[in-house]
């Protein structure tokens, strides 16, 4: 299946980022990319359950390219797909919730993932992300809030 999204991965760990035109995705996606991640798909993103797990790529067509705005679509940028496993909803920033309870995202035939809502411009937001990843995969353990 496909989905209006963007993607980026750690190692093979990746985070699918999700909002309407405009919330920041693929900005969020250049700044992960500045901080060492790698691309996976800009604008459109393949999903595939294999094995209780989901697999994120870039449709062919779109494969190494990113947009950015202000400067245009980019291509040949090295991509890689990666397992999913983290949803990030990028909101408004008062949106955010404080101290957020668990959530899951749902995709249609799809395992569901742990789901999180961040403020894509905020400068921090990489560095949440990363911390978000690192709790969804059981690096780092929380007293309370979403991954708790």
């Amino acid at each position: 299946m496909f989905v209006h999204a963007s993607c980026a991965a750690r190692g093979n760990d990746a985070v699918l980022l999700l909002g309407p035109p405009g919330a920041g995705k693929s900005d969020l996606v250049l700044r992960l990319l500045q901080a060492g991640w790698c691309l996976v798909a800009d604008d459109q993103v393949s999903l595939q359950a294999t094995g209780g797990e989901v697999t994120a790529s870039a449709p062919d067509a779109l494969r190494g390219l990113l947009e950015v705005r202000g400067l245009g679509i980019f291509r040949d940028l090295p991509s890689t797909h990666a397992a999913l496993r983290l949803a990030v909803e990028l909101v408004p920033r008062d949106a955010v919730p404080r101290l957020p309870e668990p959530r899951r995202w749902h995709a249609a035939g799809l395992p569901t993932l742990p789901l999180v809502a961040l403020h894509g411009f905020d400068a921090a937001a990489p560095a949440r992300i990363a911390m978000a990843l690192d709790a969804a995969t059981g690096r780092v353990r929380q007293q309370a809030g979403a991954f708790a």
